[in-house]
């Protein structure tokens, strides 16, 4: 019977396609099923807790994989795929989860961040978005608080995806200011595809004052993607933790 673990691990999304594999484009994905699969001699598939677009980062991101021979106690399994794996994706632990644990429909939510740096860092080309212009971050953190009040944000999602539903639940939408850094955090139940980015590019129009309160929520009762700001870029947004039940998270639970 095969035997099932979770692995916990980080990835700087730069040159990377997504997560999920795809023809004629490297992802997260395709690289850690490649070394999983070389290191326990036998082909591994790896199922992720949710996508993340092309050039997006996640500090903490889980996965699951099966393989039919369990990993031994004594093999070092961390140390040898980072030792494997590019410089840009590393893995911090694994452990044994019951086959019913599932890195996507286990999750119960998932928190991003979003980075704007307001001055000139050359250590943060990769990893926030440059936005040294004034805003009205107090404005934009009430725009924020107004996504308590909806569940359907068809007007911040890509179109023509293949979900089900556009609905989702935020239980955490902020802006906070650290030193020359702005980071919007937000935590859902899930999220839709280019959410977060659609959400920040539009809550920066309202900092910019080209937008008010009242048009932001009409932005989302319209559901209409066109209705909303341009996406803020990919690289400045981090999945920084995906919540399971306790009991699938090992010792560290």
């Amino acid at each position: 019977m095969p035997q099932r673990y979770f692995l916990q691990c980080s990835y700087n999304g730069t040159r990377y396609h997504g997560w999920q594999v795809q023809p004629n484009a490297v992802s997260v994905q395709e690289v850690l099923e490649k070394a999983l699969s070389t290191i326990l001699r036998e082909e591994v598939v790896v199922v992720g807790a949710g996508r993340t677009d092309t050039g997006v980062h996640a500090s903490f991101y889980i996965l699951h994989f099966e393989v039919t021979k369990p990993v031994a106690e004594n093999f070092d399994l961390v140390y040898k795929l980072n030792s494997f794996l590019p410089e840009d994706v590393a893995v911090q632990r694994f452990w044994t989860v019951d086959e019913e644990a599932h890195a996507r429909f286990s999750a119960l939510s998932r928190t991003y961040h979003y980075y704007i740096t307001t001055a000139k860092d050359p250590f943060s080309i990769e990893t926030a978005y440059r936005y040294s212009l004034p805003l009205d971050v107090e404005k934009m953190n009430e725009a924020a608080k107004l996504l308590f009040d909806y569940e359907d944000f068809t007007s911040f999602s890509r179109l023509h995806t293949d979900v089900k539903t556009n609905n989702c639940k935020i239980y955490q939408a902020e802006w906070k200011t650290e030193g020359d850094q702005l980071i919007f955090v937000i935590k859902a139940d899930r999220f839709l595809r280019n959410m977060v980015r659609a959400i920040v590019g539009t809550l920066l129009e309202i900092g910019k004052g080209k937008l008010s309160l009242e048009d932001f929520k009409q932005i989302i009762e319209k559901k209409d993607r066109g209705a909303a700001g341009a996406s803020a870029p990919a690289k400045g947004l981090f999945l920084v933790d995906v919540e399971y039940p306790k009991s699938m998270m090992g010792d560290a639970g």
